[in-house]
C-alpha cells in the first residue's frame, strides 16, 4: 500500500455544546462576579492558547496576568474612563503583547531553521513588528477560545494608551501590548443583546 492508498484521517468533530461555549452562544462579558480566578485556570487558558498557529511558529504572542488591586490600579491609570470599572471588578486581566524580538526564540520553536531566522530578521526592526503584531493577534482569537474553554467569560478590550501602558508595565523589554482582556465568571446582568451577524452573501464567496 503507498501512502497515497491509505485511508484520510478522522478528526474528531466538536459536540453541539463544544460549538456553543466557543461559539454560537459565547459573549463578551461586561461584568464579573467576585469568584476568584486561580492559578490553575489561567495556566490552563495559556496551556491552550499557547497551541495556536503562527507564521514559522514565531509564537510572537506574550501575555501578562494582572490579578493584584495594586496591579489593576496600575493598569486602569491607562485605560480609556469607560473601560476602568470593569477591569476594576474583574478577578483576572490579561495584557496580551506581541514581542518585536520573537526571532530570538527561532532555534527553540524552529529547530531546523532557527538559526537561520534569527539571523534574517536580526536587523530587521519594521518587519519583526509588522510580523509580530499580525501574527500576535491571529493567537488572540485562540487566546479567547481558550478562556472560554477553560469555563470563564472574557471582555476583551483595546481602549487604552498602548505607550504608556508599555512604559508602565514592559518599560526595557520589546513587549508591545496590544489588547486588555477581563477575565471571571459572569456577574449580574453580564451580556449586552446579541447583535446580527453579517449575512453570509456579504460576507462569503466561492472561487
Amino acid at each position: 500500500m503507498t501512502i497515497t492508498d491509505r485511508e484520510p484521517q478522522a478528526l474528531d468533530v466538536l459536540d453541539d455544546a463544544g460549538r456553543k461555549l466557543l461559539f454560537t452562544e459565547a459573549r463578551t462579558a461586561n461584568t464579573f462576579a467576585a469568584t476568584a480566578v486561580t492559578d490553575g485556570e489561567l495556566a490552563m487558558i495559556w496551556e491552550l492558547a499557547r497551541w495556536s498557529p503562527s507564521a514559522a511558529n514565531s509564537q510572537p504572542l506574550r501575555v501578562l496576568f494582572v490579578r493584584t488591586r495594586e496591579g489593576k490600579e496600575r493598569l486602569v491609570r491607562h485605560l480609556d474612563e469607560g473601560n476602568r470599572a470593569k477591569t476594576l471588578s474583574a478577578p483576572a486581566v490579561a495584557v496580551l503583547a506581541y514581542d518585536t524580538d520573537f526571532h530570538e526564540q527561532m532555534p527553540t520553536v524552529f529547530p531546523a531553521r532557527g538559526d537561520m531566522l534569527r539571523a534574517a530578521f536580526a536587523d530587521q526592526t519594521e518587519k519583526r513588528e509588522n510580523i509580530a503584531a499580525y501574527n500576535s493577534a491571529l493567537q488572540t482569537g485562540v487566546f479567547l477560545l481558550a478562556v472560554r474553554a477553560a469555563g470563564l467569560a472574557a471582555g476583551p478590550m483595546a481602549g487604552f494608551d498602548e505607550a504608556s501602558l508599555n512604559k508602565e508595565f514592559f518599560a526595557g523589554t520589546s513587549w508591545r501590548s496590544h489588547l486588555v482582556v477581563n477575565i471571571g465568571h459572569p456577574g449580574a446582568d453580564p451580556w449586552f443583546p446579541r447583535l446580527p451577524r453579517v449575512p453570509v452573501e456579504g460576507a462569503v464567496a466561492w472561487a
